[in-house]
């Protein structure tokens, strides 16, 4: 059984894979109008406000050794969980599509064959990763992310010693809403870390390596999308590649980053489609996640996910503090009860607050604040429920 877990260094590779992403590239242009010094601030206080949540969410599964949607089921009950299962399926197949989409176009900018040619290529990768599966994966990984690495590195050099300051005035983003951005994208993986980790050798170990792994990549992204736009005066990646004379180097860069990263989103599908029957092969339904991605990707409009961003925050992260709750403070499982019909109020409750707090500009973003009214709240309801029960058996005795 041991020989079949995955080792601390490639969950570090997997997540590294995560992280070298255009979309990220993409997001940190965003961060332009706030200027160098506060754009990275927010970043990093964004990252790391989403990879301590990251961390939580993927000890959870590592520890008991189930997918991130079983997880789910020892706080809202077997069939309670089954909502963020669906949920969670329809954010990957929506990540699936998005990833494509923009690695497509930027691919395209490089050598333009049409953006669809590429999105059927993408997508056809994509499927071969997950035909490959992820515990054979170990030497084509490392080849490509020593590939990504070398290629990412040219790739900050250009941004950042070829390019001059240029204006980056105006008032489109706040800080508050700058941090909440960053945080986004962690927050993003929160529901698929734990399929990752369930297959640990060393799960705290591999849990903790996979999110800090994640969070610097990510942030290096970040910022490499934020010096493009402030340096060069340019937020198209792939043209940044094109002036710099990158090429063909710069078309691998987004094909294989935007594999390495789509491929994730994929899998977890089919391994969230599992939790909804055990009659369902998880295999296959990632390779079909990754084809209807790609058709997605050729056909609909999906320039912008700011709003794709804010949502998944919205669902997943009031999830997520009642399972941190439940796991670490209560110490409770529910997973034998259909549904835990407390804690589904109390994620929805969660989920109006983030809503809300969406309008409100806070300097720690909106993610924070949420997380931890939910966990208060759902501590609360917990303990109120245990004094209760106890009170009751005490009479009956």
């Amino acid at each position: 059984m041991d020989e079949k877990r995955t080792s601390v260094f490639e969950n570090g590779l997997i997540w590294f894979g995560a992280a070298v992403s255009i979309a990220e590239i993409l997001t940190g242009t965003y961060f332009a109008p706030l200027g160098f010094a506060k754009g990275m601030l927010a970043i990093l206080i964004g990252h790391v406000i989403g990879c301590a949540m990251l961390f939580f969410a993927g000890l959870i599964g590592g520890k008991v050794r189930k997918s991130a949607m079983e997880t789910a089921k020892m706080s809202f009950g077997g069939k309670g969980a089954l909502l963020f299962s669906v949920l969670n399926i329809i954010q990957l197949v929506g990540w699936t599509a998005i990833m494509i989409y923009d690695g497509a176009a930027a691919v395209n900018g490089i050598l333009d064959i049409g953006s669809w040619i590429w999105c059927i290529v993408i997508g056809a990768l994509i499927i071969l990763w997950i035909l490959i599966g992820i515990k054979n994966l170990g030497k084509v990984n490392t080849v490509a992310m020593s590939a990504l690495f070398i290629l990412t590195i040219v790739l900050s050099f250009v941004v950042f010693g070829k390019g001059s300051l240029h204006s980056s005035g105006g008032d489109d983003m706040t800080f508050g809403a700058a941090v909440e951005l960053s945080v986004a994208m962690p927050l993003s993986w929160l529901p698929l870390i734990s399929d990752y980790t369930r297959e640990a050798k060393k799960p705290v170990a591999a849990t903790a390596v996979s999110a800090v792994v994640y969070g610097v990549i990510s942030c290096w992204m970040y910022v490499i999308g934020m010096g493009a736009a402030i340096f060069t005066g340019e937020s198209d990646i792939a043209q940044i590649m094109v002036k710099a004379g990158l090429g063909i180097a710069g078309l691998l860069i987004i094909v294989f980053s935007t594999v390495t990263t789509t491929f994730l989103d994929a899998y977890s599908a089919g391994v969230s489609s599992e939790s909804l029957s055990g009659k369902i092969n998880g295999k296959w339904i990632a390779v079909t996640v990754a084809a209807i991605g790609a058709v997605g990707a050729i056909f609909l409009p999906l320039y912008d996910i700011t709003d794709f961003l804010y949502f998944i925050g919205s669902v997943f992260a009031p999830m997520i503090a009642i399972q941190i709750a439940d796991f670490f403070i209560l110490k409770k499982n529910t997973e034998t009860v259909s549904f835990n019909i407390p804690n589904l109020i109390v994620w929805l409750i969660g989920f109006v607050i983030y809503r809300l707090l969406m309008r409100v500009d806070i300097i720690v973003g909106n993610t924070l604040p949420d997380m931890i009214v939910t966990i208060a709240v759902c501590v609360l309801i917990g303990k109120i429920a245990e004094r209760a029960k106890r009170h009751k058996s005490q009479a009956g005795a």
